[in-house]
């Protein structure tokens, strides 16, 4: 499994079993994402049904901490535990958590989450899984240590993209109208061979993994580009990525129409573009561990 969530970016690339190749551009993605996604992140948290305020939480496949710091925020009584194969994703959360004097809450696990023997990772209230799940390659093994290391009672949180976020108009670029539509569709393709269980419905698995699902939700995700400066280099690192791995896909004149919004020094830069938003869609499941 490879990182980031790219969730290819980081919904693409997943943090639960990373193997260190150009880790720090991917760690930029995922600093972004957290800070683009932050709102929605937070109203995913604070809509976990939880029985009690957990007190010890799982992070699988943390990347740099967008879930890490959204659940210590919210469960200001809570130690989080933040596992990923990245040790430049975890350094980078260590780094976070001293910035905000939370170290002392925040306990950092290097594993492969491929592996078939996990790291002991306690007995949590909470497990919390973005973006990672859909890069196992054993996804029903991986489910059923996620069961097995969950207190009894204790809630599994699953959320995943329903693929890259889109930032252009649908006539943009003005020389390849829908450019980035047919960027995607050569993404989605790739993926589809690589990544089998992106754009899964998990809900049937966790419930033949012995969970009980007890709620799924699917958010959109609509954010207008004026609301953050962040959204235009969240969208060059996207588009970037994707680009390192699709580029045999697509036309020449697609790849010429990319290149030229690729180029931050160009007049046609997706940096100088006023019209950007984040648009996508997460969807959460809620899956308990029977008492």
């Amino acid at each position: 499994m490879s990182q980031t969530h790219t969730h290819a970016p980081h919904h693409d690339a997943s943090h639960g079993h990373h193997h260190e190749q150009d880790t720090s551009g991917q760690a930029e993605i995922l600093d972004l994402d957290a800070e683009v996604l932050a709102e929605h992140t937070a109203s995913i948290t604070a809509w976990l049904p939880l029985k009690t305020s957990p007190r010890q939480i799982v992070d699988l496949g943390c990347g740099t901490g967008a879930g890490t710091f959204a659940l210590l925020d919210r469960f200001p009584d809570a130690h989080v535990t933040a596992v990923d194969a990245s040790t430049e994703h975890l350094q980078r959360l260590r780094t976070k958590a001293c910035a905000r004097g939370a170290e002392e809450r925040v306990r950092t696990v290097q594993a492969d989450l491929d592996e078939a023997a996990w790291p002991d990772l306690g007995s949590p209230d909470l497990i919390w899984a973005s973006a990672s799940m859909h890069h196992m390659a054993h996804p029903e093994r991986a489910l059923r240590t996620v069961h097995d290391t969950l207190a009894p009672g204790g809630l599994f949180a699953v959320v995943e993209l329903a693929g890259h976020p889109r930032f252009l108009p649908e006539d943009a670029p003005e020389d390849r109208p829908g450019l980035e539509e047919r960027v995607h569709a050569a993404a989605d393709r790739r993926q589809a061979e690589h990544m089998p269980h992106r754009g899964a419905d998990w809900g049937p698995m966790l419930t033949a993994a012995g969970f009980i699902v007890e709620d799924e939700r699917t958010i959109a995700v609509n954010i207008e580009g004026d609301r953050s400066k962040a959204i235009g280099r969240y969208a060059l690192g996207v588009l970037q990525r994707i680009h390192s791995v699709i580029a045999d896909r697509l036309s020449p004149e697609d790849l010429t129409a990319l290149a030229r919004l690729l180029d931050t020094n160009g007049p046609h830069s997706i940096l100088r573009r006023d019209d950007l938003t984040v648009r996508t869609e997460r969807t959460v499941w809620a899956a308990r561990r029977r008492t």
